[in-house]
């Protein structure tokens, strides 16, 4: 249970008006641990609403509606006494304070400052880099004065927790509510800028909930695939009520089935069986994955036995976390009884099945109207980073476009990675799962062409892409699988090289392997072959520049650093998906439960949300290790630490680059690689498909090669991502593998041992 406290800083502004805002209590030794992160940083300053708050006297804030529906005409108004549950106030702290917590981010990020690894508490965060307590009570009182309920102001002094109905939030905030159509789904939007008063202008970013714009989970949907005892291969299962369609043209040819990736074989691949050897497993750690959606507790417990992790003593905890003095978080299996949401169970097995002896919370919060408008992703997340007890790790498994999201949201996901960030907590994001714009998982991309995840573009997360395994194109798979299963279900026999994840025909390395000069000479053949466009699709890892965040200094140094001012994603990559189906991962559902030597059907998954709970995963490893040399466990954003490590080897964005770079190359497999930190991915792209049907829906950022009159669709043009849609070749694609960091992979994927190592040296320990 929590301990918790009124601040007595807010007391006399806060707690007489009734709003709840809670801190927790800590002990002697934390408070003196945590006050000298803060040590000779002075934020103190005056209120800055200095007026009478006036509602005839407004300005509007820019940028507080969604751009992406201006063209588009609503298709009904919304009912005034339609709910709006908590959703949140974003406030502006002041240019002074933001550049003190941009000081001591970087601080607590370098080795040689005295305030390295010297993490904050939410309390702290807010007292020191909030806003002024008398400006928060000037807004709360605005907010009631217009009818609405103020549920609460989170610790970090940043977010106010609010709700009402539609006609009360369009009379406060001068704007108009309605329901638009995109891409066949119906979303309540705020058609037009929101204004406040004037005299509140200068503390109010805006509102993040206007919208019903959630992030999407990143996950390839569940197949069902019946085990093949003597080939080892799972033969995928037809959905249910469709015809089963003719074998995928130009596909390679599975003849025996598609293979099922298990801990043991992830372990192997990514040297987590090394650190395992010296007794990491997450022991002590606790990764938090964040949903909206529940799982059955039983699958987890199913797949630790399955396969054979329970000696490690991880354990599994599943609930909803709390906002600090209020309720927010609604358990998703009130609507839905029983739920066994897919992503979640890829989120919580596959962190344990890096991770084995980690301490799981399955943190998840329904995102129905009725219970937070703004989406119950960002609630588990907020108060998880808010709460009295907070998680080493964070994985987060959901995304959507920049293009999708208004300022205020994008305030919001953005001010909550960096609390995390000061808190020590390391935060995972997905890149996506479609290509150059995260959005159209499992569509196609249309409307926009490029764009980043905007749950991941932060500089103070980790953002981690997608791979597939290069060794069934190349025709390698002898050499780095076995052909018989271990005891543990496992077959890799050591790191496989790997490619950017992409399904489509934009796959260069699966044009070269069926004889095509080219992924565009392979995609204008698909077109004869496939009339229909039965095939079509944007599936595979994302990457791409923010609109929105400036590249972060730790980012600019590594080579092949894009040369732009953009937060660039992803950091990192691990396995995400294959081409054809040729391999998935093993997941234990309550439908499809995991029995030994998989006599039922089981349920196979894939997407950037297996990469990034396995990454996590890593990161938990590390924590421990760290610990057990007499370090604090919480790293913070990972990333400036493993651009660091990246530079040391892959060399820096001018100059030279070192012999390392080439010997570190994932097409190596494991010939010289025995040292290498990262695995540096060269082959391949994430170019996939994009389509427009003029003249209702354009899409730049594609190069067209041809038309399907015909299609599923509709009367189609057909195209691949390009950052010219006038051309098509190796500089313009989106986005193509090089050497070092790439759109397409990041730094690559990682060598766990190797990394731990360096870690350990980097941060100072022998």
């Amino acid at each position: 249970m929590r301990t918790e406290h009124l601040c007595r800083g807010v007391a006399t502004a806060l707690a007489l008006a009734g709003i709840p805002f809670m801190a927790a209590a800590q002990s002697p030794a934390q408070n003196a641990a945590q006050n000298a992160a803060l040590a000779g940083i002075d934020t103190a300053e005056a209120p800055r609403v200095t007026q009478a708050v006036n509602n005839q006297v407004v300005a509007p804030l820019q940028a507080s509606h969604l751009a992406a529906l201006d063209t588009l005409r609503p298709v009904a108004g919304v009912s005034g006494n339609a709910p709006m549950n908590h959703m949140h106030l974003m406030l502006r702290r002041s240019a002074l304070r933001q550049k003190a917590l941009d000081s001591l981010i970087a601080a607590q990020h370098d080795p040689h400052s005295s305030r390295f690894h010297r993490w904050v508490t939410p309390d702290q965060f807010g007292r020191a880099f909030g806003v002024s307590d008398a400006d928060i009570a000037a807004v709360t009182a605005w907010l009631r004065s217009n009818g609405l309920v103020v549920n609460g102001v989170y610790p970090n002094r940043m977010q106010i927790d609010f709700s009402g109905d539609a006609a009360q939030v369009e009379r406060a905030f001068h704007t108009q509510l309605d329901r638009f159509v995109l891409d066949g789904a119906t979303h309540l939007a705020n058609a037009t800028d929101v204004s406040v008063p004037t005299a509140l202008q200068n503390v109010i970013v805006g509102v993040a909930g206007l919208n019903d714009f959630r992030p999407q989970p990143q996950h390839v949907p569940m197949k069902v695939g019946t085990f093949d005892s003597a080939t080892h291969r799972f033969r995928i299962q037809s959905p249910a009520g469709k015809v089963a369609a003719a074998a995928q043209p130009l596909a390679i040819g599975f003849t025996n089935g598609a293979r099922g990736l298990v801990p043991y074989d992830m372990a192997k691949m990514y040297g987590v069986d090394k650190l395992r050897d010296r007794g990491l497993t997450g022991k002590g750690i606790t990764i938090a994955v964040v949903e909206d959606g529940s799982m059955v507790p039983g699958d987890w417990t199913n797949f630790v036995k399955q396969f054979n992790l329970g000696s490690y003593g991880g354990t599994f905890r599943q609930f909803q976390p709390q906002a600090p003095g209020f309720t927010n978080c609604v358990d998703p299996t009130v609507a839905y009884p029983g739920e066994d949401d897919g992503e979640t169970l890829l989120d919580a097995e596959w962190s344990t099945a890096v991770a084995p002896g980690a301490t799981i919370w399955v943190a998840s919060c329904d995102d129905s109207n009725s219970a937070n408008f703004f989406g119950g992703v960002f609630t588990a997340a907020t108060n998880l980073i808010n709460g009295a007890k907070r998680p080493n790790v964070i994985s987060a498994s959901y995304g959507y476009g920049e293009g999708f999201t208004d300022a205020a949201s994008k305030a919001a996901i953005d001010l909550m990675w960096a609390q995390a960030d000061a808190e020590g907590i390391s935060v995972f994001v997905s890149s996506g799962d479609s290509g150059s714009n995260p959005s159209f998982n499992g569509g196609l991309i249309n409307s926009v062409g490029v764009d980043a995840n905007s749950f991941g573009t932060s500089p103070n997360d980790t953002v981690v892409g997608g791979t597939d395994t290069a060794d069934v194109l190349d025709g390698t798979t002898k050499k780095y699988f076995s052909a018989d299963l271990n005891t543990e279900y496992g077959s890799a026999l050591s790191y496989v090289p790997e490619i950017p994840w992409n399904e489509s025909c934009g796959n260069e390395v699966a044009a070269t392997s069926l004889g095509f000069p080219s992924a565009l000479a392979f995609c204008k053949e698909y077109l004869k072959l496939d009339p229909n466009g039965y095939y079509l699709t944007s599936e595979g890892g994302s990457g791409g520049p923010s609109s929105v965040d400036r590249k972060p200094a730790w980012q600019r140094l590594v080579h092949g650093a894009a040369r732009d001012q953009s937060r660039d994603v992803p950091d990192v990559a691990l396995f995400g998906g294959s081409y054809g189906g040729a391999t998935w991962v093993i997941v234990c559902t309550a439908d499809y439960p995991c029995q030994p030597g998989f006599p039922g059907s089981i349920a196979l998954s894939g997407g950037t949300s297996l990469s990034s709970p396995m990454f996590a995963g890593i990161q938990a490893l590390i924590d421990q290790g760290l610990a057990k040399k007499g370090l604090a466990p919480n790293q913070g954003n990972a990333a400036p630490t493993l651009y660091a490590l990246a530079m040391a080897e892959y060399g820096g964005a001018s100059g030279a680059a070192p012999a390392s770079l080439a010997a570190c190359s994932s097409d190596n497999g494991t010939r010289g690689t025995g040292k290498c930190v990262f695995h540096d991915i060269t082959r391949g792209s994430i170019a996939t498909q994009c389509v427009q049907q003029l003249p209702d829906i354009a899409t730049p950022d594609c190069y067209y090669y041809g038309s399907l009159p015909g299609s599923l669709y509709g009367p189609l043009q057909v195209g691949l991502t390009s950052t010219n849609a006038a051309r098509y070749n190796a500089k313009t694609e989106a986005y193509a593998a090089r050497p070092g960091w790439s759109f397409a992979a990041g730094l690559g994927s990682v060598d766990a041992k190797n990394l731990f190592d360096a870690w350990s040296a980097f941060v100072g320990v022998p």
